[in-house]
């Protein structure tokens, strides 16, 4: 809008000036020419009315100022108005790959979390043969039945494919001081599950540097524990770390947990429960209810002491405390709860999931108590990081024998061949995967981030096993010993997806369990402690997409 002028006084007064002047020319033409005086040109009625008129004129300019004015004030009010509502909308950006949808002040926020990874594997072993002549067998090395030695899959492991993980979720933060997570999991080991509350937990973050969690989620229990899955150099961790954080850790564990961290130091401390049940479609057999739910405590101190600019070095321990095992049987009919009614086990699959069968099995231990104590350490220099994990199991048995005891480590190496670092990550005193930093673009030029990886894991499940050819007696274990060898190639094509080829030699060691000539006859139907390993090859790969 066009805002009028003042009309000045000083403008009025020269105006009725020049108007009474004006007259003087007139009168002295008339004059000239009729030689007689004539009256001016202007009455001074005539000029007290252009006066009040000029009056009038300039009361309406200063009304009319007076509208520019409010109307600015208006104006410059619903701007003020507009900036504040579109300050006050919910915003969306993106963290890396992930979005990010928040509120204006940023005390709420939400991500959606997705993650997919389809693993295809080829299990290079020998032909199976005969059950008399091929030996190969799986099932727990206590406790042996006709319902849970497998005498099939031992022989011909499953070559395939496999939705490991694929989960959706959200997580985020609530109220400035609360973060929180939901998230299903329909992915599985040998077939996929029908879906489970795979994390769901809630923390408080108001006690800085202190933090607390309560939920289901995964307690802090070592380096491969708690680096995300999305970024693991090999397609699964170590099975020595696998074995260890499944007694009282691990996936989908009811915890409350309070850690701390700095930049140099982490510290947790957890008391743990149960893992929630879940329904699996190959055995259509979900988890039972206990007559009385695990009883762990978890615990862990890492950092790094020694560092520089890129490089570190981590050092950290670990470990689990099982109060009381899961109450599997209840009271019998007397009435009296045995004392083998509370039992822990310790198994695992080779590090691959295509197929699920658990080559090396200890069987339920009757517990009163179990434990895990593991080491931690890794050295990173910019594109070169060296890890390395220890972890010793033990059970305080509650039927008088002799208490067992197991080990397990893992030495890995990888280099990113494109340069990237690996980031520590300081909340978790891991490491994630490396950024990419030129995308795969066939167009631009980009090809993404290369890595390379080995790994060399020994974990041996056998306790006091006894020499070939005789049974299983006593306090004895035969569990079997797993050596893995590990050699990956993964190409990061952005922060979004990637693809990891691996390769694995395996070899197991074990003796058939059969503690009587019967069971050797009838369950496990080998010879009285023949030799039930093997050694075979594994081609697997992986894609991801996960934000």
């Amino acid at each position: 809008m066009t805002t009028p002028a003042p009309f000045p006084r000083w403008a009025r007064s020269a105006a009725l000036a020049a108007l009474m002047c004006s007259a003087a020319p007139a009168a002295l033409a008339q004059a000239v020419t009729t030689a007689a005086p004539q009256p001016s040109g202007i009455s001074q009625e005539q000029a007290l009315s252009l006066a009040a008129r000029l009056d009038a004129l300039e009361k309406r300019n200063d009304e009319l100022e007076a509208q520019v004015s409010d109307l600015k004030a208006q104006v410059a009010a619903g701007e003020g108005a507009i900036r504040e509502e579109v300050h006050a909308q919910p915003t969306v950006a993106f963290n890396g790959a992930r979005p990010v949808f928040a509120t204006a002040d940023g005390k709420f926020t939400l991500t959606p979390h997705v993650v997919m990874q389809l693993d295809t594997a080829s299990y290079d072993q020998a032909d199976p043969g005969p059950t008399t002549a091929d030996l190969r067998r799986s099932g727990p090395g206590l406790g042996g039945s006709a319902s849970n030695v497998d005498l099939a899959h031992a022989r011909n492991l499953k070559a395939g494919d496999l939705f490991r993980r694929a989960r959706i979720g959200i997580d985020g933060k609530a109220f400035g001081d609360w973060d929180y997570r939901i998230l299903f999991d329909f992915g599985g080991a040998g077939v996929e599950n029908t879906g489970q509350l795979y994390e769901t937990w809630v923390q408080y973050n108001g006690f800085k540097p202190a933090h607390i969690r309560i939920g289901a989620f995964s307690p802090s229990l070592g380096l491969e524990d708690q680096g995300s899955t999305n970024g693991m150099p090999f397609l699964e961790r170590s099975t020595a770390v696998d074995l260890a954080r499944g007694l009282a850790a691990g996936d989908t564990r009811t915890a409350a947990q309070l850690f701390a961290y700095d930049d140099r130091w982490f510290a947790a401390a957890a008391v743990t429960g149960r893992t929630i049940g879940v329904l699996n479609t190959g055995t259509a057999t979900a988890v039972p209810q206990t007559f009385g739910d695990q009883l762990g405590y978890t615990g862990r101190f890492a950092g790094t002491p020694f560092r520089g600019p890129g490089w570190l070095v981590h050092l950290g321990v670990n470990g689990s405390y099982v109060e009381s095992a899961p109450n599997g049987s209840g009271p019998g009919t007397n009435g009296v709860t045995p004392v083998t009614s509370g039992a822990v086990s310790f198994s695992d699959t080779p590090e691959i999931r295509v197929d699920a069968t658990k080559l090396i099995n200890t069987g339920n231990i009757p517990a009163r108590h179990a434990e895990t104590l593991g080491g931690e350490f890794a050295a990173q220099r910019e594109n070169l990081l060296l890890q390395a994990e220890y972890q010793r199991l033990g059970v305080q048995r509650a039927d008088g024998i002799a208490d067992p005891h197991f080990s397990g480590y893992y030495v890995e190496g990888t280099w990113l061949l494109t340069g990237e670092t690996r980031a520590y990550n300081v909340q978790t005193a891991a490491f994630d995967a490396p950024p990419v930093t030129h995308p795969f673009s066939f167009g631009h030029g980009g090809w993404g981030a290369w890595e390379l990886g080995v790994r060399y894991s020994d974990s041996d499940l056998n306790y006091q096993p006894g020499a070939a050819g005789t049974l299983e007696t006593g306090a004895s274990i035969r569990g079997g010993e797993e050596k893995n060898l590990t050699a990956g190639i993964n190409w990061y094509w952005n922060s979004l997806a990637r693809v990891m080829l691996d390769y694995q030699r395996v070899r197991i060691s074990r003796l058939s369990p059969a503690s009587s000539a019967t069971a050797a006859s009838t369950i496990w139907f080998t010879p009285i402690g023949a030799e039930i390993g093997q050694s075979f090859n594994v081609w697997s790969v992986r894609t991801q997409f996960a934000f």
